[in-house]
């Protein structure tokens, strides 16, 4: 029965759908992410004065606010991919399931 309902969901075309809008999205933002942090290891290592600049009097350089800046963009898009499996992929996912089952 397994093999059946395995087979079933293989040949949805909602299935294939699902796969590729996840990979696709998946992607790109693991693209942003790979641009983000790089671009700031990058400049760490070929420009190491660029965030050395103190801001203000204290002990605060600009690579500080910029460094949280990357950990926050890691949880923004983390939060963005979170929102729409458990919108859109979440979905289609159930649709499969009850097709497979034979429920629609």
């Amino acid at each position: 029965m397994s093999q059946n309902i395995y087979d079933r969901v293989q040949a949805n075309p909602k299935f294939a759908e699902l796969v590729k809008k996840r990979s696709s999205f998946a992607w790109k933002l693991a693209i942003v992410m790979l641009v983000v942090y790089y671009s700031f290891i990058l400049v760490i290592a070929f420009s190491p004065a660029t965030f050395a600049v103190k801001l203000g009097e204290g002990v605060t350089t600009l690579g500080m606010p910029i460094g949280l800046g990357v950990i926050i963009i890691a949880f923004v898009l983390t939060g963005i991919y979170t929102q729409r499996a458990n919108g859109e992929f979440d979905d289609l996912t159930n649709q499969i399931k009850e097709e497979a089952r034979g429920e629609k």
